[in-house]
């Protein structure tokens, strides 16, 4: 459920009110709208067949029918929008640090981590990408403050969008290009590179439902004391565990779910493969798109030497899967890998 609150429900402000307050000419609408791809789409076909009343969470995870009101709960407590910069999110929580000696300007409190590794590297490739766009069209602050579009956008996202938070402090103001280079790095990012993260792995981590089982039916015998139930566990420990394990529609239900989650279509657009083509109209945009282009696929390269490590116990050794995750291309199907620009599954 954090999945579905921090990428897809937190992502449509960003797309209804660009509909609203952006004209399709404006450059912002430009460099944000492959970003947005299916995910309005997606988020309804979930409200009517996943999480709505009764539908697939409810009856096969453990949270049962509290599941969104648990969810809402998190949003209220936890969600603020300068903590999914992947930089703060992981000083948020105390993976990181500030150092800026160190690679990113961080120091992470665990050296083989490898969402993070690969995470903060395609968060410098994404955001060199946005200074380059952003500084073409804005090249001084005063283009920004009187952008009567770009402004209403991001109002809108705030006090509408996010209507409950709007009165928080930490809400970036739009004065300045950077003001703006990280508030569209932190919902690309969002949209691509944490998506990806989170959502292409389920079936290879979940797919085998004793891995990771979405309920327990019964207590163990220790926490819930039954004579009987004690007795049998030590003689036949398999029929508990199986019994405490999800029924067999729910496993085979959420495992047909992850596999679907998990799946690349033939028509997918991934991070910089394609140049969008209003970007070939202008040759500065053209050229910064290719250098992009550029980076990700020595992206690619970087992970795979990763994976080759033998010091990167997390990502390489025996009965350990090669972190992929974050890999920018991918073929169709099931693959554990690729990072498309926008949450379209």
């Amino acid at each position: 459920m954090y999945h579905m609150l921090r990428t897809h429900c937190c992502t449509e402000p960003y797309i209804i009110a660009a509909h609203r307050q952006l004209s399709e000419m404006h450059p912002i609408y430009r460099l944000l709208h492959p970003h947005f791809r299916y995910t309005m789409e997606i988020n309804a076909l979930a409200r009517q067949y996943l999480i709505n009343a009764k539908g697939i969470i409810e009856t096969s995870f453990f949270p049962g029918k509290y599941s969104m009101e648990l969810s809402s709960v998190v949003y209220d407590q936890e969600w603020r929008f300068d903590y999914e910069a992947l930089p703060k999110d992981l000083i948020n929580r105390a993976m990181a640090v500030e150092d800026p000696s160190a690679p990113h300007g961080l120091k992470l409190m665990v050296e083989d981590y490898p969402y993070a590794n690969d995470g903060l590297v395609l968060w410098d490739i994404i955001k060199e990408w946005v200074s380059d766009y952003v500084n073409h069209y804005y090249s001084d602050s005063s283009l920004i403050v009187s952008d009567n579009e770009l402004q209403a956008w991001w109002t809108e996202v705030r006090t509408v969008g996010h209507a409950d938070k709007k009165d928080e402090p930490w809400w970036p103001v739009l004065k300045t290009p950077q003001d703006l280079i990280e508030t569209l790095t932190t919902i690309i990012w969002i949209a691509s590179g944490h998506h990806a993260a989170v959502n292409f792995g389920q079936y290879t981590y979940a797919g085998y439902f004793p891995n990771r089982p979405t309920t327990a039916r019964m207590n163990m015998p220790t926490e819930d004391p039954n004579d009987e139930l004690l007795k049998l566990f030590w003689e036949k420990p398999e029929v508990i565990l199986l019994t405490t394990f999800p029924s067999q529609i729910q496993a085979t239900t959420v495992m047909a779910i992850l596999d679907v989650l998990s799946n690349h279509s033939p028509d997918e657009e991934y991070l910089g493969q394609q140049i969008e083509p209003p970007w070939t109209e202008e040759p500065a945009i053209n050229a910064a798109f290719l250098k992009f282009n550029g980076r990700l696929k020595e992206f690619e390269g970087i992970i795979d030497g990763r994976n080759a490590d033998n010091k990167l116990k997390n990502r390489n050794g025996a009965g350990v899967v090669p972190y992929e995750l974050l890999k920018p291309f991918s073929e169709p199907g099931v693959t554990g890998k690729g990072v498309p620009y926008s949450i379209s599954i």
